[in-house]
C-alpha cells in the first residue's frame, strides 16, 4: 500500500514514520510513504499557497492551483490513486472501521490543510473524501494524516509481530480490550487475577470476554449498542 502526503511541513513526519511499527513496515516493503512539499507546486518568487478569502473574513485560505498541481503530478506517477482525502474537521469521523476499509486501497493521497481551510473547489472538484479525527480543531492536518497512516499500516498483514493481536484490540469487533497483566504476580499487594495464572486457557478466554463486555458497558456503552445492532 502507498500513502502520498501533501503538506506544508514535511519535516513533521520524519520522527513519526522513522520509528517502531511504521519504520519496520516500510523497511519490509509492506507500506510505501511519500511526502510532498506543497510549496514545490506553488507559483512565484515566494511560493504562495494561500490568499485572503473572497467576501472578507479572518485568516487565509489554501489556493486551488498549488494543491491541484501537486495532486495531478503525484497521480501521474505510479499506480492509479484510489482516494484523494482532505484532512478537515468537516469530514467523516475516522474510526477503526474506516481504517479497515482503507486497507483495501492500493494508493491514497492525504492532503494536510492549514490556515482557515481549503478553497471549496478543492473539496468539490478534487477530493474524493474528507476525514476528521473528531469534534475538535487542530493547527493543521499533519497529525491526522499521521494517525491515519499508523492506524491503517498496523492492520497490514505482517506489520505486527503477531497478526492475531489485531483481532482482540479495542474496537476490532465492537468491544474494548480486556485487562492485561505481566510479572510480577504480586506488586505491593496488587495481585494478578488467579484465572490468568492457572493455565486453563478455556477459563482465561471466558474471563477475558466477560471483562471486555463489562468494560465496554461501563466505559463505552455507545459502541456496545452499535455492535449489537450490526449483528
Amino acid at each position: 500500500m502507498r500513502f502520498d502526503i501533501v503538506t506544508l511541513f514535511p519535516s513533521m513526519f520524519e520522527g513519526a514514520f522513522g520509528e517502531s511499527i511504521i519504520k519496520r513496515a516500510r523497511e519490509n516493503g509492506l507500506v510505501d510513504i511519500s511526502i510532498t512539499n506543497l510549496r514545490d507546486y506553488a507559483q512565484g518568487r515566494y511560493r504562495k499557497v494561500d490568499d485572503a478569502p473572497y467576501g472578507g473574513g479572518p485568516g487565509m485560505v489554501l489556493m486551488c492551483e498549488p494543491i491541484f498541481n501537486a495532486v495531478e503530478a503525484i497521480s501521474s506517477q505510479g499506480e492509479p490513486v484510489d482516494e484523494i482525502i482532505l484532512m478537515t474537521p468537516q469530514g467523516r469521523r475516522f474510526d477503526q472501521q474506516s481504517a479497515q476499509d482503507m486497507l483495501s486501497k492500493k494508493r491514497v493521497i492525504l492532503i494536510a490543510g492549514h490556515y482557515e481551510g481549503f478553497d471549496e473547489r478543492i473539496r468539490t472538484d478534487l477530493a474524493t473524501m474528507e476525514i476528521s479525527l473528531g469534534d475538535f480543531v487542530l493547527s493543521g492536518g499533519e497529525l491526522p494524516a499521521m494517525v491515519i497512516v499508523d492506524a491503517v499500516t498496523r492492520l497490514i498483514p505482517g506489520a505486527l509481530g503477531d497478526d492475531d493481536s489485531v483481532k482482540e484490540e479495542s474496537f476490532s469487533d465492537g468491544l474494548l480490550e480486556y485487562p492485561q497483566y505481566t510479572r510480577p504476580p504480586d506488586f505491593r499487594g496488587l495481585k494478578v487475577p488467579e484465572v490468568l495464572t492457572n493455565g486453563n486457557h478455556g477459563e482465561i478466554a471466558k474471563w477475558r470476554q466477560a471483562c471486555r463486555v463489562e468494560r465496554t458497558q461501563k466505559r463505552r456503552p455507545d459502541i456496545l449498542t452499535r455492535s449489537v445492532e450490526n449483528k
